[in-house]
């Protein structure tokens, strides 16, 4: 099983941990939403517990509950600027199709 992160998430996580002033990392997760199914949510884990996954990429940890384990491996998660906007940015190998508004996935 593997999370991934680009450098440049992970540089936008440790800016958002610092400006917060505490926390282990940050909390990746699905729930179920929206038209296709499954909707990304992201969080700060301040704690990580016994039901956690924690995979770790320049320096910052990502912390996965196993519950939505299979439905996240293999993801790259990165930090995208372009133009006015920025966002994160999920590239799930796992994902067979989105929605048309692009707030969620099906697997």
């Amino acid at each position: 099983m593997s999370v991934n992160l680009t450098e440049n998430a992970a540089n936008q996580i440790k800016k958002q941990l610092t400006q917060r002033g505490k926390g282990a990392g940050l909390l990746l997760g699905v729930k179920k939403s929206g038209c296709s199914g499954y909707a990304y949510q992201i969080d700060f884990a301040d704690e990580i517990t016994e039901n956690d996954s924690v995979f770790e990429h320049h320096g910052v940890k990502i912390v996965v509950n196993n519950e939505n384990l299979e439905l996240l491996d293999g993801i790259q998660l990165d930090y995208r600027k372009e133009g006015i906007n920025e966002a994160f940015c999920f590239d799930n190998p796992n994902v067979t199709a989105t929605c048309g508004c692009g707030e969620s996935f099906a697997v």
